[in-house]
């Protein structure tokens, strides 16, 4: 990861994720001049999971660059994941740029301009590999910016004898609440929906519902948060308004893209309920000439639509019309 100069680069790629990763990859396959720039971490977003999360994916469908990961678990973990995309990083010596965050990305007559927190670069194209993990989705609620309200998990120990309320019905919801009812809490799930989400993981939707079945954790279906206070959770049931003692709300509600920015570069958006963003299903390339979208942000909201496993696609498909560009 060595310290480049200041030259006109062929890309920039914004996001230092597994997909942001492939891209450079490619990029450097192509000897295309690239930098990955990346506002946190390496793979920030993946670091930031819950500390003993275990991938929906099997290991062969995580792998980039041709670089074998090889787990001890059918389903790698978050640990593993981590030690592996560090050891991509260092088997092709990418050059990446970290804890250095983009503050304005501006399109001039021939190149664009990317200012960050430590300088400013020339490039000729850019491609936005970003996640959505830093912007949660708010209950609206009064109460919400209390300490004890928290939007990210990372183990259950804390809530060890606590009253807990899980506010989601997605995957991050079933799993924090088996977590930490099994340390030790004393766990209520308040759904939206009339049930959990068919996207539960197979393996563990069985689980979940034996253990709200035996009451073992109490679940709130049609349910919304009303209040939150120091010692309580107000919410509104289908039989009506309940107050419920407790010490914790882990709300699981969910994330979604950082569209402001998007938006500032002047990437459009198609009116559907996603807000899915314009991009070339071909060639991966916005509205914008040479700024080309990869990964989850090609889903908007939809944040379901793509993973690693089926996106790592998009660095080939941008590379290979970069490519093609310059001929």
């Amino acid at each position: 990861m060595e310290s480049l100069p200041t030259e006109i680069q062929d890309v920039i790629i914004i996001g230092a994720g597994p997909i942001g990763l492939a891209c450079g990859i490619e990029a450097q396959k192509s000897q295309l001049k690239y930098l990955i720039i990346e506002k946190g971490c390496l793979v920030n977003s993946l670091y930031h999971y819950p500390l003993n999360m275990t991938f929906f994916s099997t290991s062969d469908r995580l792998e980039i660059g041709g670089v074998p990961f090889i787990s001890n678990n059918p389903k790698p973990t978050r640990p593993e994941a981590l030690e592996y995309y560090r050891r991509v990083c260092s088997s092709w010596n990418l050059h990446v740029k970290l804890y250095e965050p983009v503050n304005r990305v501006r399109k001039g007559p021939k190149y664009f301009e990317v200012e960050t927190s430590k300088g400013t670069y020339q490039t000729k194209a850019i491609i936005l590999a970003l996640g959505f993990y830093d912007l949660p989705y708010l209950l609206q609620v009064e109460g919400e910016d209390l300490p004890k309200v928290k939007h990210y998990y990372d183990e259950p120990h804390p809530y060890f004898g606590q009253k807990v309320a899980v506010i989601g019905a997605a995957n991050s919801a079933v799993d924090v609440a088996l977590e930490t009812w099994r340390k030790g809490a004393e766990v209520t799930m308040i759904v939206r929906e009339p049930a959990l989400r068919d996207s539960v993981k197979y393996w563990v939707k069985p689980d979940i519902e034996n253990r709200i079945k035996e009451g073992s954790i109490k679940a709130y279906f049609n349910t919304e948060v009303l209040r939150i206070t120091p010692s309580t959770i107000e919410i509104k049931t289908p039989a009506g308004a309940k107050t419920l003692e407790n010490d914790f709300v882990l709300a699981m509600t969910g994330y979604q893209p950082p569209f402001d920015f998007m938006k500032s570069m002047g990437i459009a958006f198609q009116e559907d309920e996603f807000h899915t963003p314009q991009f070339n299903e071909e060639t991966m390339e916005s509205n914008v000439a040479n700024l080309y979208l990869a990964g989850v942000v090609c889903g908007g909201l939809k944040t379901n639509k793509w993973f690693i496993e089926n996106s790592r696609i998009h660095a080939e498909m941008i590379v290979a019309d970069l490519k093609h560009k310059a001929k």
